[in-house]
This record gives C-alpha cells, structure tokens and sequence, in this order.
C-alpha cells in the first residue's frame, strides 16, 4: 500500500537498496513538500524523522546516511538548514559517526573536520569513530592525518586499512599506499577482495606491474575472482595502467563475467597508449557478447576516433548517442564529441556540436578553442574564449594553454601579455610549467625574446621544453649565438637536450654559419644514436652543413640516412643553389626522383634558384612545366616569384614578363624580380615601366626595387635620375636609404666624376660607411685619379677594416698620379700585413669592375697632391 502510494513496485524492496529507495522518496518530496510534516522544530529525539509523510508515515532524515549526494544541495537551494553539529543530531543515522560518514560520501572535508574537533572538545572517545574518521580524511584528499589517526589508535581491521591504501592511491601516491598494504599483511591483518582492490589501483598508480603480479598471484591462490567482478575489473585496470594491455585483455577474457565496466577499463588502456584502432575493436568485441555500450564507453571510443581521426566512426558514435538521448544527462560526453570533431579537423561540427549541448562547461570550450588553435585559426581561437566568457564559464589551465598557443599563431603579443597577467593573478605559473612553457614559446614565436628570457628565468622550474622554445625563438629570429649561450646555459642545469632541441640548435649554427659547433652538435647526436630514430634531425644536420658551405658533409650525412624524405633532398638542393653549383643542384634533384621521392614546392623553388644561377633556362622550362602540372603557382606565390626570377636571369626577359602577368597575385618581389633582368641587360625603359606599374597596381616600392634601379643608374651613367630617385625615397617614398643604396648613390656619383659630391653624399649618412663604399670611392679615385679624395678615402678605409683591395686602390691611385715613392710606401705596408682578410678582388683603373686576383701597380702620370684640399675633406668628415 505504501510503496504502491509511490507509484514503486514491492519488487523493489528485495532487489534496490536502501539509497535507491531514498532517492525516489526524496524525489518525492521535493515535488511537493507540504504532502510532509516537518518535524525540525517539535522533536525531542535525534531519533525522530525530520520529515514524515502525512499519508503513508516515510521517514526522511536531512543527514541520514544513505541520502543521495544531490539531497544536501536542493535542500539548501530551497532553503533547509543542512549544517548540523553532533549537539543538533536529529536522526538516529544522524549520531557522530553517521554525520562523518556523509563527510566522506560528499568528501566534505571541512565539515568533517568541525565534527572531529566537535568530538575532540566535548571529550567524545575519538576512537570510537577512528574508522568514519580515517575514512573521511582518506577520501577527502588528507592520507597523511588519516594514517596519523590509524597509528595512534593501532587500528586492527580492514575497513580502516583498506580506506588508508585506497586514499593513498587516489592522491597519487602509490609508494606510500603498497606500504600500508605490506604493514597490513605484517601485523596480521588479512586482506580481503576490496583490500587488493585498493592495492591493485595503487599498482596501477605506480606503474608497479611487477608487485601487480604479485598481488594477481595471491587473488588466484585464494579463488577470488570466481565470484568478485570489481576484483576482475581493477585487475585489468592495473595492467592496462601499467601498459601491458595484452594481460590486461587476456584477464578480461579468462574472467568467468564480463560487464561494460570491464570492458572500459581495458578501452579506456589502448585509449592512453594511443592505440585507437585496438581501442575500437574492443568495443566492438564487447557488443558481440551482447554487452551495451555506456556513456562511458562512448567517451573513451569517441577518444579512439580522434587519436586515428576516423571521423566516419566518430558520427556513427554521435548518432547513437542522440537515439539514446545521452547528451541531455553528460556535459563529459559532449565535450568528448567536440574534442572528436576537433581534433579531426572538423571545426564547423565541433562549433554546432557545442552549440546545441544543453549545458557546455570548460571543458567543452577548451576542446573547440584548442582545435582552432592546432589548426592554426588563432582568430577564431580567440572568438570563442571570449563567447566561454560570456557564457559565464571561467578558464582553466586547459583554456589559457590553447589562448597562449592562439596568440602565437597570430603573433599577436598585446592580447598574448593580457593573457599572461591574468594567469599571473590567478598564480597558476606556479604549479604549472606546461603554461609557463607556453608563455615562453609564445613570447618566443612573436619576436619578444626578452620577455621570453625574462618568463623562463621566473618559471619555479625549468624543463628540456622552456629552453627548446626559447632556443627556437632565437634561432627563428637570427640570434644564433643568442641561442648557443642558452643551449648551454641549460646544459649547465643538467637539462639534457632532446631531439627537438639538437634541431633548433642545428639551425642556429646555420644562421650564424657555425660550423665547428655544428660538427660538436652533430658528434654528441652521434653518440647517443639519435639519428636512427628521428628523420628531422637528420635533415637538420644536411640543412646546416649545406647552409654553412660544407657540401661535402652535407651530401655525407644525406647519403648515410637510414632514411631521406623530399626535405632531406630539398636541403642539400638548396646548399648547391646557393653556391651557385647549378649542376650538381641538378644532379640531386634527378637522383632524388629515382629513388621515388616526388619533389614539392620547396623544392621547385630551390631548383629555379638552380637554373637562376647557371642560366639553365631548359631544365628551368621543364621545372616550369611540371609546377604548372601539379597546378602550385594557384597558392604559392613565392614560387610564382622564383620563375619571374629565373627566367629573368637566364634573359628571357618576355617569358618572365609573361609569368608575371599571369601570376594569380604579384607583389614587390615579384615587380624586384623582372626590374633586376630589365636592369641586368641595361633595357633601362622597361625597367622604368616596370616600376612604374608596379606602383600603378598599388604596390609600393622597397628598398631592394630602388637597389636595382640605382646600380642600373650606375651602370649605364644615368646620373640625373639616380640623383632623382634617390632624392625621392626619403620625400615621396618615406624610405631611409639603407648603406646599399647610399653605396650605389657614391658609385654613380664616382663613376660620373663627382668625388666632391660622393664625399658630401657619404658625411651626410646617418650610420658608418661600410668596407664595400670605401672601396667604391677609392675604384672612383683611380678612374679620375684624383689622390686628394683618395688619401682620405684609403685613411677611413682602413678605420673599417684592413683588407688588400684597399692597399692596392690605393697603391694603383698613386702610380697613376705618377708618385713611385707613394706606391714604395704601400707596398711595404702590404709586406708588413700579412694577417688581413683576402678581399679576392680588386678595382680595375678602367671600369671599376671586379677582377679575380691581385692588380699589378700601374705606373703613369705625375700629378701633385693638393694638401689644403686633403685637409678640407678631412676637417669635413664626421
């Protein structure tokens, strides 16, 4: 009668237990309070019921201990007193011990903590509740203080034991909880089922796999799993733990039952290893038992899906779980489905998915913010942190991990500083370096090296992956030897490098051309076998070897790889293309080819710098023709850049200027790149076309166009629009000349005869000349021998650097004017300095052209040195 007034079934009071049948009373209750008397105020007893149904007499107790966890939060959200201290204990479930345990169901430590002392100051016998009490504290997180409470009160039975070794392995710290387990057995106390329950999960904490045998041994002995499937299932739970999946699926098998919840233990295991196709076999083993899956299951399978990106799966999973209804009961669940879609690369689903959940949580919205961050869309990234904002859910390390990622990507180091002082505030620097790295690598990728160092020397702890990113970041920027002072500075901490770190450090070595540390580098990779196992570091020893000019070795390490790939050949193509050995450039790439690797963009544009430099214009054709096949000029505009080049310089000028035209976007180096040949073959009006344009189309000129332009003035002594052109970088293009074009501007002026104005062109420069300008002025001077300018010129000179051009100009101006005496000085002065650099080649006293080799001294005309005009050029110097 009573249990039917609950719309239940009698079947129920044999087969549910006492918590199922509170919870469907409770529910009962909160539809309708006042179908209850409420007994708080009028009871005399603790024993008395708070709540009694007028009709059918249910008792109901606010603290009683089988209450489901979610009572204590509607009662307080509806307004009931759910506090209660021992002296206020209202139920005969509601005595010290009773109120502790409901501690440890709801791990409400602070509560239990009250109690405890409670019991402590009204001189109630603590051991009398050592067990609720270890318990509690177990459970809540503080193994220590319950261990504290079993040693002084010498505890003998299994509940306290068990409760002890089982909080040990739930805080992490499995040693101490084997430990117990072990004392336990010493003094006598033995172990039943939920004892090696607890070991087990400890064992599985650890990694412990060989004491995880120990332990299955002495379950076999005893019969155990005969009749205990929780025993069964944290087996192949700690075996799939500890990474021996092949046991951990043999005990599932040999199991005499089987349920969903073992069969996730062994998912959830190939899930962790990455190993999602054995992950969905699994699952698929389980329902042909006719075993169901659960939503649980449907987490980890999901997982599998985004581990081998079978997105196909993923919307089967996504189906099924709709027709059962899951997602209306499992934020989890929906997170996993956005996680799913994400990482598959499926970001329009992901975001509906996300949309349409009944409820999203952090969870949910670190899993769609760190798929458009993996997929480089830091925009978007960055969009729906702050939508998560908005909804009103705050970020956790997760988050801000993917945001500091998202920043990076878009370089954008304003919102990347926002981000790092809000993480500051929140002190999550401090037990985090995954963030701290982040920061680091962010601060890295946007140029800000500084703050980069400066967040790394602050970090609590540093790992081999803070200094590979801030290594990286200097390496990115050009600072190699930046980068080599941290490679060692972290070596002095005793960070061992990595594989990611030897490759970062390789490319600084490439940046500053440091061969001999490269060779360290490649020696220590050597020793520690590391090249068996990582192509991308082999590519970066033919990457740095080639970049610093060593060819040879370059080839060597290529060719000893156990295996090469296209960046392997596209580097070593690079190295020949860059010295200018087109042929052997050639040479790799057909030798590539043969042994079945296909080329790439990369490797097209080193082969066109290839052709560029010898002029073969044939093969640049056949390069040309296979780009235009596999259709790569549509994205690529750099490319697109390096045909217009090659044809070019190979003088093709109408099928580079074709090309251009038909580029689907062009831009400045494009424009740089047909004005260079236009210039090259002295066709000055096309040049000038050209330019003109280029700027038609709305593209500005950079410092390289008016290079080009200038050194054509200078060729071709068109010395008025020299003179125009670079007047008008400063005033119409906003440009500074950098020390190039100042030096075409001294070697126009030079070549025309104007060494007065070269002098006054080089005083007014806002930085020092250069080696290569004096060296223009003095090759001026030897055309129109003129040694007054000369003597100074050859005096700064030799403040910039001593090298034997220099001497021999000189040399050269004085013969000319006819003064032995002055060459006899020079002369001496070579024979004196035998430790100069080599320039490799001189000024003729025609043309001004390089030459290879040493120039003899020309012995000509006298002429007088005017020695007020020397000082004046002096006195004008800066």
């Amino acid at each position: 009668m009573q249990l039917q007034s609950f719309g239940l079934s009698t079947s129920m009071t044999g087969g549910e237990d006492l918590e199922s049948r509170r919870d469907l009373s409770w529910q009962e209750f909160f539809k309708d309070p006042s179908k209850w008397w409420d007994n708080r105020s009028s009871k005399r007893s603790p024993r008395h019921p708070d709540f009694k149904h007028k009709v059918t007499k249910e008792p109901l107790w606010m603290h009683g201990r089988n209450n489901p966890s979610w009572v204590k939060d509607e009662l307080f959200r509806r307004g009931f007193a759910v506090e209660q201290s021992i002296e206020t204990s209202s139920s005969p479930d509601a005595f010290p011990a009773s109120l502790i345990w409901d501690c440890s169901r709801n791990k409400d430590l602070s509560r239990g903590t009250r109690l405890h002392n409670e019991l402590q100051e009204r001189g109630l016998l603590e051991q009398e509740y050592s067990d609720a009490l270890i318990t509690m504290y177990a459970k809540c997180g503080e193994p220590e203080k319950a261990q504290a409470l079993l040693d002084k009160h010498n505890i003998r039975n299994t509940i306290a034991w068990n409760a002890l070794i089982a909080g040990y392995a739930r805080d992490g710290q499995g040693q101490k909880a084997l430990d117990c387990f072990e004392r336990m057995q010493e003094e006598g106390i033995p172990p039943g089922a939920a004892s090696y329950v607890c070991v087990l999960k400890a064992c599985g904490v650890m990694g412990a796999i060989d004491k995880g045998k120990q332990v299955h041994d002495e379950i076999l002995r005893q019969g155990l799993l005969q009749h205990n499937i929780v025993l069964g299932g944290a087996l192949v739970d700690m075996y799939a733990k500890c990474g021996d999946l092949l046991q951990a699926h043999t005990v599932l098998k040999n199991l005499p039952s089987r349920n969903v919840i073992l069969w996730n233990a062994l998912i959830t295991g190939y899930v962790q290893k990455g190993q999602g196709r054995k992950a969905l076999e699994c699952c698929k083993e389980m329902q042909s038992e006719g075993i169901s899956p659960n939503t649980v299951t449907y987490i980890c399978i999901l997982k599998s899906c985004a581990i081998i990106k079978a997105i196909d799966k993923g919307k089967q999973i996504h189906d099924a779980i709709l027709r059962q209804g899951l997602l209306e009961h499992s934020v989890v669940l929906g997170g996993a489905l956005v996680d799913m879609y994400a990482k598959c690369g499926a970001l329009p689903q992901a975001q509906a998915v996300l949309d349409e959940l009944p409820s999203r949580n952090v969870i949910c919205w670190s899993a769609l913010i760190a798929g458009y961050a993996e997929r480089d869309q830091g925009q978007k990234a960055l969009e729906c942190f702050q939508d998560m904002r908005r909804d009103g859910i705050a970020p956790d390390v997760v988050t801000y991990l993917s945001v500091v990622k998202a920043c990076a990507v878009l370089g954008d180091i304003d919102k990347g500083k926002q981000i790092h002082n809000e993480i500051l505030r929140q002190g999550l620097l401090k037990h985090n370096i995954l963030l701290g790295n982040a920061l680091v690598d962010m601060y890295a990728k946007c140029g800000a090296l500084s703050q980069a160092r400066s967040v790394l020397e602050k970090l609590p702890s540093r790992d081999v992956v803070s200094w590979s990113s801030l290594i990286a970041g200097y390496a990115q920027e050009g600072q190699g030897q930046q980068a080599l002072e941290c490679f060692k500075q972290m070596q002095l901490e005793d960070i061992p490098p990595n594989v990611v770190t030897y490759v970062c450090i390789l490319k600084a070595c490439a940046v500053i051309k440091a061969l001999d540390k490269g060779k360290q580098i490649h020696n220590e990779i050597s020793r520690q076998g590391l090249l068996e196992e990582s192509m991308e570091l082999g590519n970066s020893l033919v990457d740095m070897y080639a970049k610093c000019g060593a060819l040879p070795q370059a080839q060597n390490v290529l060719e000893n790889l156990s295996s090469r790939d296209v960046v392997s050949w596209s580097a070593l193509i690079a190295g020949f293309a860059q010295k200018g050995l087109g042929q052997q450039a050639v040479k790799c790439f057909e030798q590539m080819q043969q042994e079945g690797i296909a080329p790439n963009a990369v490797t097209y544009l080193c082969m066109l710098k290839a052709c560029a430099a010898v002029g073969a214009i044939d093969k640049g054709k056949q390069i040309h023709e296979d780009v235009l096949k596999q259709g790569l000029l549509e994205q690529n505009i750099e490319l697109g850049n390096a045909l217009v080049d090659m044809y070019a310089k190979c003088g093709a000028l109408q099928q580079a200027q074709s090309i251009l035209e038909e580029l689907p976007s062009r831009d400045v180096v494009s424009w740089n790149a047909l004005i260079t040949g236009y210039a090259q073959e002295g066709q000055s009006e096309q040049a000038w076309k050209c330019f003109e344009k280029m700027q038609s189309e709305g593209i500005n000129p950079n410092m390289v166009t008016f290079f080009c332009l200038l050194n054509m003035c200078g060729h071709l002594g068109l010395l008025e629009k020299g003179q125009e052109l670079f007047d008008s970088m400063g005033g119409k293009y906003g440009l500074q000349p950098d020390i190039e074009c100042f030096t075409c501007m001294v070697d126009l002026l030079g070549r025309a005869g104007h060494l007065v104005k070269a002098v006054e062109v080089i005083q007014k420069m806002p930085f020092p000349a250069s080696s290569k300008l004096w060296l223009c002025l003095l090759s001026a001077c030897q055309k129109w021998v003129d040694v007054d300018v000369g003597t100074w010129a050859f005096e700064q000179a030799l403040e910039v650097e001593k090298c034997e051009a220099t001497y021999i100009l000189m040399a050269n101006i004085y013969a000319a004017a006819g003064m032995p005496g002055k060459v006899r000085d020079i002369e001496a002065m070579i024979k004196k300095n035998k430790t100069w650099k080599q320039a490799g080649w001189v000024l003729n006293n025609q043309e001004g052209h390089r030459i290879p080799g040493p120039t003899k001294v020309v012995k000509t005309t006298k002429k007088v040195i005017n020695h007020e005009r020397v000082e004046q050029i002096g006195q004008k110097s800066p």
